[in-house]
């Protein structure tokens, strides 16, 4: 099972109820919630519902959960200021809770919400994301290969 708590800005990973790892994250600038087109972080039980990205080098550039080829760079983000960088690896959320993260204008797989990598140059500890739960690359390479679809995730405050 995975925690996110989003005041702490801490995603730990348990297993058999017991702290395997703790990772910082970057979550919501906007804070938590969960309507489509909020930009928040939305709370409740999840499911990690796809991983994207095995075997991809770190540092890769997804676009619409697709690899570009690209590998993110400090020059690259020069070239695209404005780009929510979704680097190295996707783990992909869908909602558990009727009416609260599932299904209607609150459904967090059509809004798109993942535990993804982003530059090593934006700060962990600080929300900063457009809704996404942000991790350093080594970070979400890391997780990801300990976890599976399916695996639980309850993002908090």
């Amino acid at each position: 099972m995975l925690i996110v708590d989003i005041l702490r800005q801490q995603l730990d990973l348990l297993v058999d109820g017991k702290l395997v790892k703790s990772y910082p994250v970057s979550t919501a600038l906007k804070g938590a919630g969960e309507e489509k087109g909020s930009y928040c972080t939305p709370r409740g039980l999840h499911v990690i519902r796809a991983k994207i990205g095995a075997g991809m080098a770190a540092n890769s550039v997804f676009v619409g959960r697709r690899p570009t080829g690209e590998i993110y760079t400090p020059e690259l983000g020069a070239q695209h200021p404005q780009r929510d960088w979704i680097l190295s690896r996707i783990l992909w959320l869908s909602g558990c809770e009727r009416g609260i993260n599932r299904l209607g204008s609150v459904d967090t797989m059509q809004r798109y919400i993942y535990i993804h990598g982003t530059p090593d140059s934006e700060p962990m500890g600080v929300p900063r994301s457009h809704g996404c739960i942000r991790m350093r690359n080594a970070d979400v390479i890391d997780l990801f290969d300990q976890v599976e679809p399916g695996e639980k995730v309850e993002i908090r405050c």
